[in-house]
């Protein structure tokens, strides 16, 4: 009991994220990225593998899981689904696939989204499905760089100012890092300029970076975190690919 008399709630346990990531940069320092977060002490972010990126069509070679009318390639099953029930075999822990949405991809975020369900989905069961989720970095991780200008300038030495827009709309954003300067380093100053983030600032404007902050309201889910206007998740826009996964969180 408290000095003031009241019975303290009930401790929430401490959550582990592991990461299935596509990307060099992800597979280096994303656990960075989350930082945010984990500053409550309550969860961590690690990454588990890195896996290949892949296409919305399967090969043809392909396995049918055992109690489901579903067809799996044995490569998903093994990197995807298979790692994710092995870090999920313990309770309060959490799985999210994170892939780059190239531009060149963008019309194909449903098909892209359902392979890497499908992969983890035709694995684990029922129970541990709303434990893993998969969500998109738009266009990739550098495209939220142009969105805290300050990190940015801090390890670039630029004068560059917040984008005026929509930073999932840039095409190529670390082509256009390297416009900046020509030496940028994807894993060097990549490093440096995600622990420089400010993700409340990266995610304050609503009409903005829908992916991101699905992923970003998937996680304070799981982590049992309060609501909050943190990260503009009471207000702001959210995908509609990959947002059904917050619900499904429920049990």
């Amino acid at each position: 009991m408290n000095s003031v008399g009241v019975l303290p709630g009930p401790r929430r346990p401490f959550v582990r994220f592991g990461l299935l990531v596509t990307g060099k940069s992800e597979a280096t320092f994303l656990p960075k990225f989350f930082r945010s977060v984990s500053e409550t002490e309550r969860c961590s972010f690690e990454v588990i593998r890195r896996i290949d990126q892949l296409s919305p069509k399967s090969p043809k070679n392909k396995l049918r899981m055992v109690g489901t009318d579903k067809e799996i390639p044995p490569k998903d099953t093994t990197n995807i689904g298979l790692t994710a029930r092995r870090f999920l075999s313990s309770e309060s822990r959490f799985v999210i696939l994170i892939d780059d949405l190239e531009a060149k991809r963008a019309g194909e975020i449903r098909e892209v989204f359902d392979r890497y369900r499908t992969a983890m989905d035709t694995v684990l069961s029922p129970k541990d499905r709303r434990r893993a989720s998969v969500h998109f970095l738009v266009n990739m991780l550098e495209a939220y760089y142009f969105a805290d200008s300050q990190a940015v300038n801090r390890v670039l030495g630029t004068a560059i100012e917040d984008h005026p827009g929509d930073v999932e709309t840039i095409r190529n954003p670390k082509s256009d890092l390297k416009k900046l300067v020509q030496k940028f380093h994807e894993i060097e100053h990549g490093r440096r300029i995600v622990g420089a983030l400010r993700m409340r600032h990266v995610l304050s404007r609503k009409d903005t970076c829908a992916s991101l902050r699905t992923m970003f309201a998937w996680i304070c889910k799981a982590a049992e975190e309060p609501v909050s206007d943190t990260y503009r998740l009471r207000d702001g826009r959210y995908s509609e690919v990959t947002r059904d996964q917050i619900a499904a969180l429920t049990p």
